[in-house]
């Protein structure tokens, strides 16, 4: 069973037992900014953190040029434990996974030092989190979760001066993913991670307790993609993952990125053809819609809950899948099975901007049914809304 932490001692990480770990290479021009936007954290109330509330570490990782010393001498200036780690990574691991991974590393060595549960964050060198990151992260973690993945926004002026089309592409795509998010918190609703929620894990905005990331051996060895590997092993694991909406953090735009394959490949190919293919999980509504009504579905019957409805052919698929399961499987496994098996619910090709208008329009027609009241007078979490029922018959 996972580790749970209590929620006194969660309050105990308001008093230095938590590091923000940050890999940085070459981030001569950045680091300043990030370490100033962790130097004037808030609460809620507007009230400054106290000191030394977390620590930071600016893990600078062959670096060629002045990075480490630009953040030793603005250390001075914050009012928070600053470290600075210098190394150099051997060539099969020179990427930025393996730097989170490692910077990650030293902040849980640290912790187990100081003999306390504490919380490891992350974020990027190029990255401002927002003024009360640190505490909406707190505030999460007093719920009982184990993880919080933040939001990510775009660097306001970075992203306006990549011009119009690239700008309307982006919140075309922002607007599609917001009801797509809805859609799953309403059919697979979990109650650790309510709506309104996302569904996005980057090392930008990444937050989880000692003890689960000790748990799982800590950050899986990626050269790319190392955050949402990490999201989807805690998960596995039976750790509780919430996707915050109130924490966030503005990212850099740059299209010269550290990191091959990484963000920024993605990004310098959309500005040069703007009606390049979105991510591959952006697909049409309806596909959506019957993805997520059976992972809802298939959810419930794994944690041992009923889930008839009237969808005859569905009903069968979720059967079959449950036929010889032992009783400790883990939900991520039996759903990628199920999917394998079923070519209805295997991803297509991904949608093109273009097409987005058309999916959004569909998506709000989906939601509206989704809205409905649930069948029961008495409402019940997690029970499936009247509007499912026919979606569900419909596809």
């Amino acid at each position: 069973m996972p580790h749970r932490t209590s929620l006194h001692s969660l309050r105990a990480y308001r008093h230095g037992c938590a590091i923000v770990a940050i890999p940085a290479y070459n981030e001569a021009d950045q680091i300043e900014r990030c370490l100033a936007a962790l130097a004037v954290q808030r609460d809620a109330s507007g009230a400054p953190v106290p000191e030394g509330a977390f620590e930071i570490l600016i893990f600078a990782n062959n670096c060629s040029d002045a990075t480490a010393e630009i953040a030793r001498k603005f250390a001075a200036s914050v009012p928070h434990p600053v470290t600075v780690v210098e190394e150099h990574l051997p060539r099969d691991k020179l990427s930025a996974g393996w730097a989170r991974k490692r910077s990650m590393d030293l902040a849980a060595a640290s912790l187990n030092n100081k003999g306390s549960n504490g919380i490891i964050l992350t974020t990027d060198a190029d990255s401002s989190v927002a003024p009360t990151w640190f505490a909406a992260t707190i505030k999460e973690f007093e719920r009982g979760v184990d993880c919080v993945a933040g939001y990510i926004d775009a660097n306001p002026l970075e992203i306006v001066s990549l011009g119009r089309r690239f700008l309307g592409r982006g919140r075309l795509e922002d607007t599609y993913l917001r009801l797509i998010a809805e859609i799953y918190a309403r059919c697979d609703d979990q109650l650790h991670d309510p709506w309104p929620n996302h569904r996005v894990s980057s090392g930008a905005s990444l937050a989880v307790t000692l003890a689960a990331y000790t748990a799982i051996g800590g950050l899986p060895p990626r050269a790319v993609g190392e955050d949402s590997a990490l999201t989807e092993t805690l998960k596995r694991a039976g750790f509780k993952v919430r996707h915050s909406m109130d924490v966030s953090v503005s990212t850099s735009c740059r299209l010269d990125g550290r990191a091959q394959g990484g963000a920024a490949d993605t990004m310098r190919l959309r500005h040069a053809e703007p009606d390049a293919p979105c991510d591959d999980d952006i697909e049409p509504a309806l596909k959506t819609v019957r993805r997520a009504i059976y992972r809802g579905r298939l959810r419930k019957l794994l944690n041992g809950k009923p889930a008839p409805y009237n969808a005859p052919r569905a009903q069968r698929i979720l059967d079959i899948a449950m036929q010889g399961m032992a009783s400790d499987a883990v939900f991520d496994d039996v759903w990628q099975k199920l999917c394998r098996d079923t070519p209805a619910l295997q991803l297509g090709g991904p949608l093109r901007p273009s097409q987005l208008p058309r999916q959004i329009a569909m998506a709000n027609i989906v939601l509206r049914q989704l809205r409905l009241p649930v069948r029961s007078p008495k409402i019940v979490p997690g029970d499936t809304p009247l509007g499912a029922e026919a979606l569900a018959r419909a596809i």
